[in-house]
């Protein structure tokens, strides 16, 4: 019986040590200015922090973390808004990418210069821009309150709905400004397809839906995680993020709700939380993704 294990690659001391040598760099970049930071802050989010010569810490143990889960309304606020806004942007935005992907990578002309109009608001904007964008009323569609008439909706929609809706028409011009990267993934993920495996379905009479459903949307299944993970990521850490504002202007105040110690608190609270949401969204797809290998 043939032995089907691939041996093991053999490699010198040499090539060892280059290869060490090449992650130095990033590894002590990565100890030094992110790896400390994070265990600074833990430490900080159990304490009382003050700043004189330098930082003076008081342990307060769990104060900082009761506070804030508990007392902390406009916190809890937030936290709530993040993760109602995430339900709603990441599976619109992975939709509307695979849409746009998908007509952009097929063959008419101007595709080109259609694929930079989506990603270039990737490379312009910036926190204070797209502030000023909100600010002029440029995210939502013109008119749309005149389209659609949300008061005669009220009495026949849940009100759940009515609410999604209505921030889906006024945060849609974003939506789109948001989904310039992952189109890009999700074009790169279709121009990698087996094109045989097409032929072969069309020449069996499967329908381009039956196609789509059948063969490209499992093929994309990882392609999918990556980009709800990198949605929830962009949007998690984006400078105009309610959360990020608040925890980076309670910095400089003072009492229960301020201090490098409660900011802390706070930010490993979001840490947790948008890692629960990267976990339940990636295991949700690998599920799916099983279901379809069976």
């Amino acid at each position: 019986m043939k032995n089907n294990k691939k041996p093991k690659t053999q490699y010198s001391r040499s090539d060892i040590l280059s290869g060490y040598g090449f992650c130095a760099l990033w590894l002590v970049g990565f100890m030094v200015f992110t790896l400390y930071p994070i265990i600074q802050t833990l430490i900080f989010s159990f304490s009382n922090v003050s700043v004189d010569s330098g930082f003076q810490t008081e342990s307060v143990g769990f104060s900082n973390y009761i506070y804030a889960l508990t007392k902390d309304t406009d916190f809890l606020n937030d936290i709530k808004d993040y993760v109602i806004k995430l339900v709603l942007y990441v599976p619109v935005i992975t939709v509307i990418s695979l849409i746009l992907a998908m007509l952009l990578n097929s063959k008419l002309k101007g595709t080109g210069f259609f694929r930079t109009v989506f990603f270039l608001p990737v490379i312009i904007t910036s926190g204070p821009v797209i502030g000023i964008f909100i600010e002029q009323g440029v995210a939502s569609f013109p008119g749309i309150e005149e389209l659609i008439n949300f008061e005669s909706l009220a009495g026949t929609v849940p009100q759940f709905l009515l609410d999604a809706l209505q921030f889906l028409t006024s945060e849609f011009i974003m939506i789109l400004w948001f989904s310039g990267i992952q189109i890009l993934v999700f074009m790169t993920g279709l121009q990698k397809m087996d094109k045989n495996m097409y032929e072969a379905a069309q020449i069996d009479g499967a329908s381009k839906w039956e196609m789509f459903w059948k063969l490209t949307l499992p093929a994309l299944n990882p392609t999918i995680v990556l980009n709800v993970v990198f949605t929830v990521v962009m949007q998690s850490v984006f400078s105009l993020n309610p959360i990020v504002m608040r925890i980076t202007s309670a910095y400089t105040q003072q009492g229960a709700t301020g201090g490098f110690g409660y900011s802390s608190a706070m930010a490993w609270i979001y840490f947790i939380v948008m890692l629960a949401l990267l976990g339940l969204s990636v295991l949700i797809f690998k599920k799916h993704e099983r279901r379809v290998k069976k």
